[in-house]
């Protein structure tokens, strides 16, 4: 009977004793896209001032075990909306505008049934316009910004989105080129959203897309005051200014709480979106100049980062701030996800949670577990999928599929936080366990629909300025004129070139099989399949990358045709290339060609001084967007 009082007179207190009114409280979440677990100034980074985050986290409760729902955008925004880990979740790929189905719940449509106002401001990344994804179908009154992933990454598009509508903004052109900074615009937005609703309990969800894209920030921004003269690459400065210039609103945002009366009945957490992405790296700096993964202090490393499932693509900063109710000073080591977030505000707001997510309220370790009415509930283990990897955590134990069908990596986080042993071998009972738990984690996903993508595309073509053209579409590396589905842009030239029927690969360094990129789709006459070395393990492998090919017999040869990727992308696109040709597939002399190709989707040829071999070598030294890949949609060989 004791405990029940306590529960009833925890929740009570909560809900409806921050003031001498009923309501309940409010809740702000903002999430910054891309921010590294170590690049705020309160986790020791030397670089990035964060003062406002630094006060709130003394003031409030930091986490050091609150991993984000995926390792890149679109999944981890659907598992914090859903409360489900992403073995669940509708959205697992992250092309920018798969959508949510229509009857899947999210916070906003959980706290709309208790009457809550709702406003999410900043990147969705759950459903292009005309799909059941929008989030005016899903709980928000209102929604300011980008709906589509392309679309967000440029700060000087067009126009962005208001429930669906178009909302011009004056004098820009695309991608970096413009007058008027969309963000200010978006938080600007979210500000009046808090001031209109001063009255009302509200939800207000800022899933802000600085730093991340471009790294734009107006040079009369005060943050990038701070930075234009540190000796960092451009691109790094404008970083940090960005972070900075997040931190300052986040600091007009708690004074605006504070001068309308709401501090004390408004819970407001923090946090990044997914693992960092260890930008700017160098020699010097392997893991980014700002170090997202790297202790600044101790120097110790998460692996991985933003893309994949090691422990550095999922780690993420996260506050939380409260005043009266969360004790100041806090530090948290508890395990927990984004799943967790929509039944913690559940709980806070006396509302009820959709029966099917996976997610367990973090209240007790926020406000303690008293005033919460019970214990702190643990989770079984934790779950993650995307592209092909799968990562699983039980207390300790980590274990990694880095692709589908490929080994399970086992690691001990007690002894090896950087997951540099695999002990799969030593503990093959541990890893059973954890590998029959992720097996019934996963469901096969099922995305929501587009009725029409009309205007989806034509806000994936505003990144670049090119809305008003249908026949241009958008893909993440620029624009082009649209082609007929399935159809590639070009071919190589069949005149002078060596039949292919009796080729095949005699060695490949490097090949992404988890992605179906394998090396003998460079020489099977389909320009639209790819050879692709690694991308979906621990690391990419880097150049030199080599393709040896058997050619069935000896040849005398004169030259190489190569032709890039078709698709919408350059990763792996070769630059420089030198080409040998031997009888023995082990042994190569010196090379008969070595050149530098061009960024160009047409075939391009390569003469070379007739040269009589059975196999021919290339070998990539480098790549046109200086990444560690190599790609080709096709090879040819003239002679005869």
């Amino acid at each position: 009977m004791h405990r029940a009082v306590l529960a009833c007179l925890g929740l009570l207190t909560l809900v409806s004793s921050a003031t001498a009114e009923t309501r309940p409280p409010n809740v702000i979440y903002m999430m910054a896209d891309e921010l590294g677990y170590y690049e705020v100034s309160y986790m020791g980074n030397p670089n990035i001032r964060t003062p406002n985050l630094d006060r709130m986290a003394a003031a409030g409760i930091r986490f050091n075990n609150l991993f984000a729902g995926s390792s890149v955008c679109a999944p981890t925004r659907c598992s914090f909306l859903t409360g489900k880990h992403s073995g669940h979740t509708s959205v697992r790929v992250n092309g920018g505008g798969t959508p949510l189905r229509a009857d899947e719940e999210t916070i906003a449509s959980m706290l709309k049934r208790k009457g809550y106002a709702t406003g999410g401001f900043g990147k969705w990344g759950c459903g292009g316009r005309d799909s059941t994804g929008v989030p005016e179908r899903h709980g928000f009154d209102v929604f300011l910004g980008y709906y589509d992933q392309v679309h967000a990454h440029s700060y000087y598009p067009p126009y962005i989105l208001r429930n669906s509508e178009e909302v011009p903004l004056a004098g820009n052109r695309g991608l970096s080129d413009g007058q008027t900074y969309s963000h200010y615009v978006i938080f600007d937005g979210a500000l009046d959203f808090v001031r209109q609703h001063k009255d009302d309990p509200f939800f207000c969800y800022l899933p802000v897309t600085p730093p991340h894209g471009a790294f734009d920030i107006p040079d009369s921004d005060p943050a990038w005051a701070l930075y234009q003269d540190k000796a960092w690459p451009e691109p790094a400065r404008r970083y940090a200014a960005m972070v900075t210039m997040i931190d300052r609103q986040l600091g007009e945002l708690l004074a605006l709480l504070k001068e309308l009366g709401l501090a004390e009945q408004t819970l407001i957490m923090f946090s990044g979106d997914n693992g960092g992405a260890d930008y700017f790296s160098s020699p010097e700096f392997p893991r980014g100049i700002h170090g997202a993964n790297k202790h600044p202090q101790t120097g110790v490393e998460y692996r991985g980062r933003k893309g994949n499932l090691y422990e550095g693509g999922l780690r993420i900063p996260f506050v939380a701030y409260w005043p009266g109710k969360i004790a100041p000073g806090q530090v948290s080591d508890h395990l927990c996800y984004f799943p967790d977030i929509l039944p913690t505000i559940a709980e806070v707001t006396g509302s009820s949670p959709p029966a099917d997510i996976d997610g367990i309220s973090i209240l007790p370790t926020l406000v303690g577990e008293e005033p919460a009415g019970h214990p702190q509930k643990q989770h079984e283990y934790l779950y993650w999928e995307i592209g092909g990897w799968t990562a699983i955590r039980q207390g300790d134990w980590r274990a990694v599929q880095p692709k589908t069908g490929g080994p399970w990596e086992l690691y001990d986080l007690s002894t090896d936080p950087s997951e540099s042993k695999d002990l799969a071998a030593q503990h093959p009972d541990v890893l059973t366990k954890l590998k029959e738990l992720a097996s019934a984690a996963h469901e096969p996903a099922v995305e929501g629909t587009f009725t029409t993508t009309e205007r989806h595309e034509r806000d994936r073509r505003a990144k670049y300025g090119k809305h008003d053209d249908p026949n241009i579409e958008a893909t993440p590396s620029g624009v082009r004129k649209k082609r007929p589905v399935g159809q590639a842009a070009y071919s190589l030239p069949t005149e002078g070139e060596l039949a292919n029927k009796d080729w095949k690969i005699a060695r490949v360094s490097s090949e992404n099989i988890g992605n179906q990129k394998f090396a003998p789709n460079a020489i099977d006459g389909d320009p639209l399949t790819v050879w692709h070395t690694r991308f979906s393990g621990a690391e990419p492998e880097k150049h030199p990358h080599e393709l040896v090919i058997d050619l069935g017999a000896s040849h005398r040869l004169q030259g190489l045709r190569y032709l890039a990727r078709q698709d919408d992308g350059w990763n792996g696109t070769i630059r420089d290339i030198e080409i040998a040709v031997s009888d023995d597939p082990d042994e190569f002399g010196e090379p008969v060609a070595k050149t530098s190709l061009s960024k160009t989707r047409e075939p391009q040829e390569i003469a070379f001084e007739p040269t009589r071999g059975r196999y021919v070598r290339i070998r990539a030294l480098s790549e046109v967007n200086d990444g560690p890949w190599a790609s080709a949609a096709e090879i040819g060989l003239m002679g005869e």
